[in-house]
């Protein structure tokens, strides 16, 4: 099946690597005009130079830093006057910050929070209005298998992403009598940025390949995944194929997660 994005305009936060850059290269290779958000403007012009050779749309990037409103309000300002509209909110920006709940101060709480959460209600709430009024839009919020399945020490990010998952249930129920369809993907082990740092801290006499591989031994496919593989699935919510898909918290993991 060949999934088209033809016509649409997708943002996508923390769209300059890992995850982000793998779902703006299949959004922009399907049709879409795509928006990539995050922080660093030199990350942006990298990962638009990376998009550029297979996108059939538009490729803009927009410095952010999406844990502010007012950076949030200016980007969605600035998306608007580039590409003139906004189908398909990509909320993928946050970190995997984890340890004990007694070491979790109201800031590093705040800061989690303002990342994975309130990004996600401000941008999503922005680009609202717009897709009831035509009738059609796509809410992706990238969250990960914690959110469902959460384990000790890993506060505050497994609850900032059960939230993420209740944002999405709720928005998935207002959205659709306007033709919204609002989804979570829940990342598992795949092979990101993220993987090759936790290659560099523990890796020990490890090339890069056989910790990959090593890592994704207990995964019941028996490997970790590719981001290009994630984007695949995101690419499917995105679009039409996906019509009568919503309010669910999908599991892009390999099998790993202890709940379905």
């Amino acid at each position: 099946m060949d999934i088209r994005l033809d016509g649409r305009t997708a943002v996508i936060t923390g769209g300059s690597k890992g995850l982000g850059l793998a779902m703006a290269t299949r959004f922009a290779a399907s049709g879409a005009d795509v928006a990539i958000l995050a922080r660093r403007p030199e990350a942006l012009e990298a990962a638009r130079a990376a998009i550029a050779p297979t996108a059939r749309g538009r490729v803009e990037a927009v410095s952010c830093d999406v844990s502010k409103a007012e950076a949030v309000q200016h980007a969605f300002e600035t998306v608007m006057a580039r590409l003139g509209r906004v189908d398909i909110v990509v909320n993928n920006a946050g970190t995997a910050r984890t340890m004990p709940f007694e070491e979790a101060t109201d800031t590093i709480w705040q800061e989690d929070l303002d990342l994975k959460l309130f990004a996600a209600i401000r941008l999503t709430r922005l680009a609202w209005p717009q897709m009831k009024a035509r009738g059609w839009g796509r809410v992706i919020n990238v969250l990960n298998t914690g959110a469902k399945a959460p384990r000790a020490g890993s506060a505050p990010t497994t609850v900032s992403r059960a939230a993420g998952m209740a944002l999405t249930k709720v928005l998935a129920g207002e959205g659709a009598p306007h033709g919204i369809l609002v989804n979570a993907l829940l990342v598992g082990l795949i092979v990101t940025d993220q993987v090759r740092q936790w290659h560099r801290l523990r890796g020990g006499n490890r090339t890069l390949e056989e910790f990959i591989a090593d890592t994704g031994k207990p995964v019941p496919l028996g490997r970790m995944g590719t981001a290009e593989e994630f984007a695949n699935v995101a690419c499917f919510l995105a679009s039409d194929a996906a019509g009568y898909v919503t309010g669910t918290a999908i599991n892009v993991d390999g099998g790993s997660s202890p709940v379905v």
